[in-house]
């Protein structure tokens, strides 16, 4: 009978000694933080070298597809910069850009809105199938206007060279969107920018030519080697552009 206490004594370190050693694995237990995602490279930001002109990128995915490549073949030409961001449609543009073009002088602008424009969305703005009753593209055709000549308003007051990038194709089976959708929106683009004496990089006929080489199938957005070739076009624009200015 006297061997009980100290079985009791036995018990109760042995469940202390248990719940300290659990109560060390705990931490061990919590969910680890979540690695920081990389930023895609075409969005970082690059550093001016001096006494070169200063090329400012506006656009969405398509634009992003081809900045690296115009900004390697403009090293030593250019400092070639994008917003750190896919710029979406001209509603987008509208809030950003005063922080997109900061306060620093821009030789060459390029720019571009479209795809995103009439691209279709349900009640809650998420994309949807044109079909989808109640849908309905995320910027009118009208409105697309409207936005077109605030925004090269704002873009005029830089004094850059302005350079006008028409949207490219919406092939059949894109997600979201209808095939010649394009067309109607480059239309009223062209309109505008005519009356601003703006140049137009004609990225939509460009593209025509070699559509099936250089675009996915039923998808708006281009290979690598495609986004190469809509590079090598803006390219030449911008060295143009540089050039004229220069004269």
């Amino acid at each position: 009978m006297r061997r009980f206490p100290f079985l009791i004594v036995l018990t109760i370190t042995t469940t202390v000694l248990l719940g300290s050693a659990i109560g060390q694995q705990t931490p061990s237990s919590k969910a680890q933080p979540k690695k920081k995602r990389r930023k895609n490279p075409v969005l970082r930001s690059i550093e001016d070298v001096a006494g070169l002109p200063r090329i400012l990128l506006i656009g969405d995915s398509i634009s992003m597809g081809y900045t690296l490549p115009v900004r390697k073949q403009l090293k030593d030409l250019a400092n070639v910069h994008r917003p750190p961001t896919n710029c979406g449609p001209t509603t987008r543009g509208l809030e950003q850009m005063k922080k997109w073009l900061g306060i620093k002088r821009w030789d060459v602008i390029h720019f571009n809105w479209g795809l995103h424009d009439l691209k279709y969305i349900d009640s809650d703005g998420k994309l949807v199938d044109p079909a989808t009753e109640g849908s309905r593209p995320q910027v009118s055709i009208e409105d697309y206007e409207k936005n077109l000549r605030k925004l090269v308003q704002q873009l005029n007051e830089t004094k850059a060279k302005l350079i006008w990038a028409s949207t490219t194709p919406v092939p059949e089976g894109a997600d979201g969107r209808i095939a010649g959708d394009a067309v109607k929106y480059n239309a009223v683009a062209k309109k505008v920018m005519d009356e601003h004496q703006i140049q137009i990089n004609d990225l939509y006929a460009f593209s025509m030519q070699q559509l099936e080489k250089i675009q996915k199938p039923a998808n708006v957005h281009f290979h690598q080697e495609g986004s190469k070739e809509l590079a090598n076009q803006v390219v030449a624009m911008i060295k143009n552009s540089i050039e004229t200015k220069s004269e």
